[in-house]
């Protein structure tokens, strides 16, 4: 008997961790990234595209573990034995970047960039492998001017894509004042910055989790460790009760004003150098914003924002929706942030040697979506699709080829039916799955008089949904009119639709 030579057929189904997007998502996207590109061109940024693939070597820092290069991005190794992978983040090809071409580039050099980014970690809900970012950097500006035109404009960003103000605050915190903090704390010593350098860590990430794990399991990891609710036990800094008071101190400085705050902050970094370096940068941070009309209800300090704290060298920003949505089990919750950014002034050092200073934000385009989704400010109809030019005879498709560009040149969106049309009735019911507005019905008869059939779809809809026979007939939904006066009638119905 011979064996059955026939393949499995491949599985139709999308890979783990990534998903498809149609028709209305993917132009929501469009128009979004369109509008924060129009921000950021305003402030007179370059738009610069990267190629998707860096070398591992490149990726360098920003990979999330170094030593298994192919752990946390999809790598692969070339024929020449080199790694590459798919872009982590934008963050890394901009070094890359200005380091190539640092020669034939304005210093500062301002550029934002856009695009899908992959991450090779475990998916979850609303946690995909492929997410699109929107990056604004400017790379050799040492001043934080530099850091709070940045904030202003994440500000005015999301305004424009429809957070309004009061649904939305950024958060401004700075890593030198954590970095004095730690000095006062015994965990920082400026004259020999690799000592205590396994407590620091641990102390940035036990802040960075504060959220999850609160007051109590924060000051566990500064102390001698904490155990969860499986039994495994996580090693702490070490620190005593009165550091780790410094340290919390920190966590609650904000006060009412960013006045007041900053005067907290600088009490708490009495006799570090390097913390009241970070304190007078977020005054004149704040100074700046204000100057602008950017408040406290727009901008303001906030040393709780702790995220990436262990990355950035300076001042560190949040975009945060204030908002409540309701979660998957319809419990009301914060939407939370958006976007992050700050300074990091060891961008180029790792190709050129040279330090030079940099700062930028991300804004997660994906959650900006869902947000405005969540609070029913987008995709809350389907977009409306093409006028669809119908066929009914085969030979005359030069005519409603004809129909159709004249549509176009119009500026009116409009296709002509490519399926069988045999059936009338099968062609209505495309327009209806292609959510259409309008069918536009062209015989041997309206053609030799010269007129064309106009079904409003929309219409149609309501009536045949509601309306009585007497109304039907009072409100018919298909017109005649004479084929020159199609595309103005056209117009006039979607207008009347919007």
């Amino acid at each position: 008997m011979a064996k059955d030579k026939t393949r499995a057929r491949p599985r139709a189904e999308t890979p783990k961790g990534f998903r498809d997007y149609f028709g209305a998502e993917v132009t929501e996207r469009a128009e979004m990234l369109h509008q924060i590109a129009g921000v950021y061109h305003a402030y007179g940024f370059d738009a610069l595209e990267t190629s998707a693939v860096e070398t591992v070597e490149a990726l360098g820092k920003f990979l999330p573990d170094v030593d298994r290069p192919n752990e946390g991005v999809f790598g692969w190794q070339d024929e020449d034995a080199d790694w590459l992978a798919l872009r982590y983040d934008l963050t890394a090809p901009l070094a890359r970047v200005y380091s190539q071409f640092r020669n034939d580039l304005p210093t500062p050099y301002r550029r934002y960039a856009m695009g899908p980014v992959w991450r090779n970690e475990k998916p979850g809900p609303g946690r995909f492998r492929q997410f699109y970012q929107c990056d604004a950097d400017t790379v050799g500006a040492p001043s934080v001017a530099a850091d709070a035109e940045i904030c202003a404009m994440l500000s005015d960003t999301l305004e424009v894509v429809g957070i309004p103000r009061g649904d939305y605050i950024v958060k401004v915190n700075n890593r030198k004042v954590l970095n004095g903090v730690m000095e006062v704390a015994g965990v920082l010593d400026p004259s020999d910055p690799d000592k205590f350098v396994t407590e620091r860590g641990i102390v940035l990430r036990a802040i960075d989790k504060f959220d999850r794990l609160g007051d109590a399991g924060v000051r566990a990891l500064l102390g001698a460790g904490r155990k969860d609710e499986s039994g495994d036990f996580t090693k702490g800094a070490g620190l005593s009760a009165e550091q780790a008071d410094i340290v919390m101190g920190f966590m609650f400085a904000r006060r009412d004003t960013g006045v007041q705050t900053a005067a907290r902050l600088r009490e708490l970094v009495t006799g570090s150098a390097i913390g009241a370096t970070g304190v007078d940068e977020l005054e004149t941070i704040a100074e700046l914003l204000e100057a602008q009309g950017y408040g406290a209800d727009r901008v303001m300090i906030d040393p709780a924002v702790v995220r990436g704290l262990g990355y950035y060298t300076g001042p560190v920003f949040e975009a945060e929706l204030t908002f409540e949505i309701l979660d998957e089990k319809g419990r009301p919750r914060q939407f939370g942030s958006v976007s992050g950014g700050g300074r990091y002034d060891d961008l180029v050092k790792r190709f050129t040697g040279q330090e030079v200073p940099a700062t930028g934000v991300s804004i997660g385009v994906d959650r900006l979506l869902a947000a405005l989704r969540a609070k029913g400010r987008m995709g809350q109809q389907t977009a409306q699709g093409p006028v669809v030019v119908t066929v009914m005879d085969r030979d005359r498709m030069a005519d409603y080829q004809s129909i159709v560009a004249e549509l176009r040149r119009a500026g009116i969106r409009a296709e002509v039916y490519l399926g069988n049309p045999k059936q009338f009735g099968n062609q209505l019911k495309y327009a209806d799955k292609r959510n259409a507005p309008i069918a536009i019905i062209e015989g041997g008869d309206e053609k030799a008089r010269g007129v064309v059939q106009i079904k409003d779809l929309v219409l149609g809809a309501q009536i045949a949904a509601s309306a009585s026979l007497e109304e039907w007939k009072d409100r018919p939904s298909q017109y005649e009119v004479a084929r020159a006066d199609m595309v103005a009638r056209v117009k006039a119905i979607i207008a009347g639709q919007a």
